[in-house]
């Protein structure tokens, strides 16, 4: 094993996979094999398992099922790793990292009878769609808890890259906040990584060093985040996976899960039956891509409460955080009154909103 290269064990990650996973579908003849490819570890309490947890949710949906797994999977391999998940019988891929667009659309060129579907981008073909959650308008929720509970009136959000996808959370959290207390503030450290434990403790730290004392966050993977705001006795609000409360069993607010079961069960049903046909696809809480996590034990009842009915006026669309007047962090209006931006503009932002310290880029 030690003379492997990082290829060579990514295929046997696959391989191995295959025969784990496959076991409890019909070995002789399975309904359909799906192949999913993940970025990073399917246990990270986060983005990649909020993909791995909805894919063991089609299994039990579809016992006939058979999936192929391959995690830590680069940008580079992923071409070559869904190769060889179709060589295996896969018919329906799930390629479950941003970066993984351009391989994914490369391969289906290739195999117009295998199906693809991708978070997050944009690009859709004869049989490659894409799909994602509203999470720039939910965060506003998110935005809400923190406001009633911070007590410094200094929220923290570490974020990962600085797309305009993550400004829209950020921008969404922070209108959150300021509807309920118009005194806070939001301090933005960018990591420039969605996967470096290290940097993310790291700012995590600098945040509360500089008296915040509520951390977000829109990372792969919350955990070193959660870990290093439960070791200083702040609150946390979480992002990805429903899973990640385990490490903030003090601190933790709320948070945000990703969740896709029903989803990927829809897409193995229609390829299954061969109704499938490709879209781009955002929907939120209400049609069930995110939920809304437990509240901590911290967290008091009239904060609980107040959450859950602004929760109940989101889903029935009588609320848009983005509508105008909003400026932005030097005074300019970037929405104007009487404007709403939808869910089209939510990769648009290349700016923050006022009252957020931080650089947009």
């Amino acid at each position: 094993m030690r003379g492997l290269n990082r290829f060579a064990l990514t295929l046997l990650l696959v391989l191995s996979a295959a025969a784990v996973f496959g076991a409890s579908a019909s070995a002789a003849d399975p309904c359909l094999t799906i192949g999913m490819l993940m970025g990073g570890a399917k246990n990270d309490a986060g983005y990649n398992q909020s993909h791995y947890d909805a894919l063991m949710e089609v299994q039990r949906n579809l016992p006939c099922v058979k999936v192929i797994v391959a995690e830590y999977v680069s940008d580079s391999e992923a071409e070559s790793v869904m190769e060889t998940m179709i060589q295996q019988g896969a018919k329906l891929i799930i390629a479950a990292g941003f970066p993984f667009q351009y391989p994914a659309i490369a391969v289906a060129e290739r195999h117009p009878d295998v199906k693809f579907i991708h978070p997050g981008g944009w690009e859709v073909r004869a049989n490659f769609g894409n799909y994602f959650a509203k999470t720039q308008q939910t965060f506003f929720l998110m935005g809400v808890a923190a406001g009633m509970m911070t007590e410094t009136n200094k929220l923290g959000f570490v974020a990962g890259m600085p797309l305009g996808f993550t400004l829209g959370n950020v921008n969404g959290f922070h209108l959150g906040a300021r509807a309920v207390n118009p005194n806070v503030e939001t301090h933005l450290v960018w990591t420039f990584s969605w996967g470096d434990t290290t940097k993310e403790a790291a700012a995590t730290q600098a945040l509360i060093d500089q008296g915040c004392d509520v951390i977000t966050m829109h990372l792969d993977s919350p955990i070193a985040v959660l870990q290093a705001a439960e070791a200083a006795g702040v609150y946390s609000i979480g992002f990805m996976s429903l899973e990640s409360q385990q490490f903030a069993p003090t601190g933790w607010v709320t948070g945000l899960g990703l969740t896709w079961g029903d989803f990927y069960t829809q897409n193995a049903q229609k390829v299954i039956d061969g109704t499938w046909a490709p879209g781009f696809i955002r929907m939120g809480l209400a049609e069930g891509f995110l939920e809304i996590a437990p509240f901590g034990p911290s967290v008091p009842q009239n904060v609980r409460e107040f959450v859950l009915s602004v929760t109940e006026g989101f889903n029935a669309g009588l609320l848009n955080p983005f509508t105008g007047p909003i400026k932005d962090q030097n005074g300019v209006v970037r929405i104007a009154e009487g404007e709403a931006w939808g869910n089209e503009k939510m990769g648009d932002f290349d700016w923050l909103v006022e009252g957020i310290i931080g650089s947009p880029q």
